[in-house]
């Protein structure tokens, strides 16, 4: 047995000898969380910056510690309610009877980390498998080795009798991705999430995919340029587009164009005055990322594609790479196949909305959708016509950091769904319980069917 299965087997041992852990120990599990989060808050600064090369204690802390805590504070204040049974109808030919919906621990739940996040992505999905009563195995990415340290830490010091942190290469995360987990919580690629769907099945285990795909920003004609353009902006370059929800792509009206890309170059000098030299932008995050985005822009210039930096200068050396706008790419280049997952930006002009809005609805459902309209009839018309996971409307990024909404993709931006009521839910069973008491009507169903009673019976309720 590999220490991988031993971790998994004793994790499993522990969990049988505490099947529904009480409300005191789960209460006692987030809490512990938190303040192991607030004491090591310093330390995982540091660390993602170490691991990216560059990245703001602000940011971090903005985007990944603070949604964290708010999520514990969230889980603590609903948990009670969360786990009371729900009572359920009964059909008047079942009584005297009850029916309820028990929320019941699903037993070892393992968790797969990305990079992009790794505080947040660990964190997200492992206060919900506690809250939920269970064990887990979190199993961090390679290329944060600094922050995995704090991490393990951490959960020791908070959790260590029901998580355990797992780290290695692509070979551990398939052995990993093997193992009989009771459910399976996977953030990254696509084409990584069907090999992990594809381990799960031998197992029969349930899987929530958290993926991504090309999220696109509809501007509609009516939309206030001035108004949301920095909201634009800042979700293309919070973690330099390192982010699953970024906006992938910009529809936006022909003669609004030039106004855009205007306002995203000031509003860029604005937000990173002293880029590159200073510290609030974040760094590619390796030598492999930023020659796959330089590649994509590359392609993109050399098939006729306008580029338009939104600074003068970069960093090649530390792997800052300022926003690229780009504009009349050929739909052949592999920035329009591909999620761009970076500062790079294509800008795609229309002129008319419902072309815009089939150009979207032609391509894979995205995990976010954002659009920018104050027109109430065209978002109803986009929220009835296009899929995706999540929406935001004159905003991006903050659908996610909702305590109250499931974040989730759909078809080939993921499967499933966590936040919210639903993540604790989503890594429970929800165990259906019919309980009759002395008397059971029943029992005028029973054999044998030539009684003149059943057959009266069986003619009203085929009625």
């Amino acid at each position: 047995m590999t220490s991988l299965e031993q971790q998994f087997a004793q994790h499993q041992q522990a969990f049988h000898a505490d099947t529904y852990p009480s409300l005191a120990l789960r209460r006692q599990r987030l809490t512990a969380l938190m303040r192991a989060l607030q004491q090591f808050e310093h330390a995982l600064c540091e660390a993602v910056a170490s691991d990216f090369g560059q990245r703001s204690h602000d940011e971090t802390r903005l985007l990944e510690i603070a949604p964290c805590r708010q999520g514990l504070k969230y889980q603590l204040r609903h948990l009670k309610a969360w786990m009371r049974p729900k009572k359920r109808h009964v059909h008047y030919t079942f009584a005297p009877a009850t029916n309820r919906v028990m929320p019941q621990p699903l037993g070892v739940v393992g968790i797969i980390v990305p990079w992009n996040y790794p505080i947040f992505l660990a964190l997200s999905p492992l206060m919900t498998a506690l809250a939920a009563g269970n064990h887990a195995l979190v199993k961090l990415s390679e290329f944060t080795p600094a922050t995995n340290q704090v991490l393990r830490q951490l959960c020791q010091q908070a959790c260590a009798d029901s998580v355990s942190i797992i780290e290695g290469d692509a070979k551990v995360a398939a052995d990993f991705s093997a193992l009989p987990f009771d459910h399976l919580l996977f953030t990254g690629s696509t084409q990584v999430g069907r090999k992990v769907m594809q381990a799960a099945a031998a197992n029969l285990t349930p899987v929530t995919l958290e993926l991504g795909g090309k999220s696109p920003v509809l501007i509609a004609p009516d939309a206030n340029l001035a108004r949301i353009s920095d909201r634009l902006l800042f979700g293309k370059t919070a973690n330099a587009g390192q982010t699953c929800v970024a906006p992938d792509y910009v529809l936006v009206p022909r003669a609004q164009l030039p106004e855009l890309i205007s306002l995203l170059k000031k509003g860029f000098k604005r937000f990173y005055p002293d880029f590159p030299n200073g510290s609030s932008y974040s760094a590619i995050v390796n030598q492999r990322q930023y020659q796959r985005l330089s590649h994509l822009l590359q392609e993109a210039k050399e098939a006729g594609a306008t580029l338009i930096s939104c600074s003068e200068a970069g960093n090649a050396e530390q792997r800052l790479l300022p926003l690229t706008l780009v504009v009349d790419a050929p739909l052949a280049c592999q920035l329009w196949q591909d999620e761009i997952f970076g500062p790079v930006l294509p800008l795609l002009p229309y002129d008319d909305i419902n072309e815009a809005i089939a150009f979207i609805r032609e391509r894979p459902k995205p995990l976010a959708l954002y659009l920018m309209s104050e027109n109430s009839a065209l978002i109803s018309q986009v929220l009835e016509q296009v899929h995706a996971g999540g929406v935001a409307i004159n905003d991006t990024l903050l659908q996610v950091a909702q305590d109250d909404l499931p974040f989730g993709g759909v078809g080939p931006s993921g499967l499933g769904y966590y936040h919210g009521p639903e993540g604790f839910l989503r890594l429970s069973h929800l165990k259906a319980i019919h309980e009759k008491g002395r008397f059971s009507s029943s029992q005028f169903i029973y054999p044998p069917f030539d009684r003149p009673l059943f057959q009266a019976l069986l003619r009203w309720l085929t009625r």
